[in-house]
């Protein structure tokens, strides 16, 4: 069974739709495709310094996808975003960091995303192995009653000290803290930039009036795509985000400002065209989008095949995949990662 094949086995009924679509919104020739020459093409023109570009160009070279222009990469924060207990009593070993680590190499992963705490105590041992990216700040669920809120936990120095090529950070745009994550986030964006560490911003969405009965606009393609750009505005040279589902999130919810061409002309209905908005926000293309894996569920490998087949169809620069991957066993979780990595080594999956 070749690659291409395997994928489409994967896919299944959905396998038509995604694999031959091709997108008549925005034209890919349009856009800044990630490829092996990424960091010179995009960067070496960029403020960023030598030392930025040299750990950019080390989350580049690392595992299967080694200088192909795409990301594979494991984030552990939920121990802190949605408990330990609960994310790791499906498989307790990694409750271990060093097993977390693990899975990353053997996945053939890019770089490991995690909390200051995992990161800084396997430092010594792996930062050499692999790109460590430390993930500044968090959202804990241990105060009562819960609130939705980035604290930070870590700082940009911590980062540099333990050899982190990157830092990475939350902002839950549209929340009534936003404003204050925004000045916070970019001031540590420039730390560590100034340091020589690349900046990942995981752009998510965040208000109790975003989820109207019918719909829930934190999936939107109109208002996921902003995020992006305000990522981008601040720093971001990687920008994460959620898959989009839907669209006219400005329209239905009556904020904001929009143009009707956002809705005819720069997207439709079909999931690459969406998820392409949320790359052309991106200073089309410039500042590479990585969707997030989403929950671990029944078909976990076929939904992270065709999140990955949405995203490099789309554009976009990878997937940034946790809980599909280490709430299974490690030999589950590395199969996930590599059916994951094998669409974007597969050149029959194209750009549509």
């Amino acid at each position: 069974m070749t690659l291409f094949s395997d994928i489409q086995k994967q896919l299944g009924p959905e396998a038509e739709t995604l694999l031959n679509h091709t997108c008549k919104t925005v034209p890919k020739n349009t856009l800044h495709l990630p490829g092996p020459q990424w960091v010179d093409q995009i960067f070496a023109q960029s403020d960023r310094n030598i030392r930025t570009l040299r750990n950019l160009q080390a989350l580049f070279q690392t595992g299967r996808l080694a200088n192909t222009g795409y990301l594979s990469i494991l984030p552990v924060d939920q121990g802190v975003e949605h408990s330990a207990g609960a994310s790791f009593a499906p498989n307790p070993e990694y409750f271990d960091p060093e097993n977390l680590v693990r899975l990353a190499l053997e996945g053939g992963c890019n770089a490991m995303a995690s909390t200051r705490g995992v990161l800084g105590i396997v430092a010594r041992k792996y930062a050499h192995k692999i790109p460590l990216i430390m993930k500044l700040n968090h959202n804990e669920f241990l105060s009562y009653p819960n609130t939705y809120d980035q604290t930070l936990f870590a700082t940009v120095k911590e980062a540099h000290d333990m050899g982190c090529a990157a830092v990475g950070a939350t902002i839950y745009f549209g929340s009534p803290e936003s404003r204050r994550q925004i000045v916070e986030v970019s001031q540590a964006f420039a730390h560590a930039h100034d340091l020589g560490m690349a900046t990942i911003l995981w752009c998510y969405l965040r208000n109790s009036a975003f989820k109207t009965a019918s719909e829930d606009y934190h999936l939107s393609a109109d208002l996921t795509g902003q995020a992006n750009h305000l990522g981008a505005t601040i720093g971001a040279d990687i920008v994460k985000q959620k898959l989009p589902v839907c669209n006219g999130g400005f329209q239905a919810l009556k904020f904001g400002k929009s143009d009707p061409k956002m809705y005819t002309q720069l997207a439709s209905e079909h999931p690459i065209d969406l998820t392409r908005y949320q790359v052309l926000n991106g200073y089309a293309g410039r500042i590479g989008l990585i969707n997030s894996g989403g929950p671990s569920g029944k078909n976990d490998l076929a939904d992270a095949v065709a999140t990955a087949v949405v995203n490099k169809r789309a554009g976009g620069m990878g997937l940034i995949t946790g809980r599909k991957a280490f709430q299974k066993t490690m030999q589950e979780g590395v199969k996930t990662f590599h059916a994951i990595q094998d669409v974007y080594l597969c050149k029959e999956v194209t750009v549509a």
